[in-house]
């Protein structure tokens, strides 16, 4: 995954104005696109925005992309779920796979993401790929050396064929 670079929408905004002005005066397009450090083809745009609708045509064009399908309190919901369990969450096990935080994004925002978007607004979230340790939660470490130390012997001598 690329990263992107923040834009500075304050000091594209004051780019486009700066055009403006120079435009306004008379300056050629050519020239504009040089001064301001832009493309010819920008300032073309400007120029006949500027045209239509004035200086308000041109103010700050807000954030770049599309709008992110989950809002913040949504997230901050996701995170909240996800650290219950995917029990709580109404699956049988008690291992998160991408699949399943798909269809609980889907049930509970009815927002609908492929597994790539999944992962990625997993780790947007801080969360990072676990592997089980291949041990139950529930598992009882003292009963198991008990039965160890004395079920197993007693089972071990009754099994046929076993000579050791």
């Amino acid at each position: 995954m690329a990263a992107h670079a923040k834009r500075d929408f304050s000091a594209m905004e004051e780019r486009r104005r700066e055009a403006a002005r120079l435009l306004r005066r008379g300056v050629s397009q050519s020239e504009v696109a040089r001064r301001t450090g832009v493309t010819r083809q920008s300032v073309s745009r400007w120029a006949a925005t500027l045209e239509q609708e004035g200086l308000r045509g041109l103010h700050r064009a807000g954030r770049a992309g599309r709008k992110p399908r989950l809002n913040e309190k949504q997230r901050q919901t996701l995170v909240r779920l996800l650290k219950k369990g995917p029990e709580a969450a109404g699956f049988p096990t008690g291992l998160w796979t991408v699949p399943r935080v798909a269809q609980l994004i889907e049930e509970r925002f009815g927002v609908a993401y492929g597994n790539t978007r999944v992962w990625q607004v997993l780790r947007e979230l801080g969360f990072t790929p676990q592997r089980p340790t291949g041990k139950a939660r529930q598992r009882d470490e003292a009963a198991i050396e008990t039965w160890k130390r004395k079920r197993w012997p007693q089972v071990k001598k009754t099994l046929p064929g076993r000579d050791d």
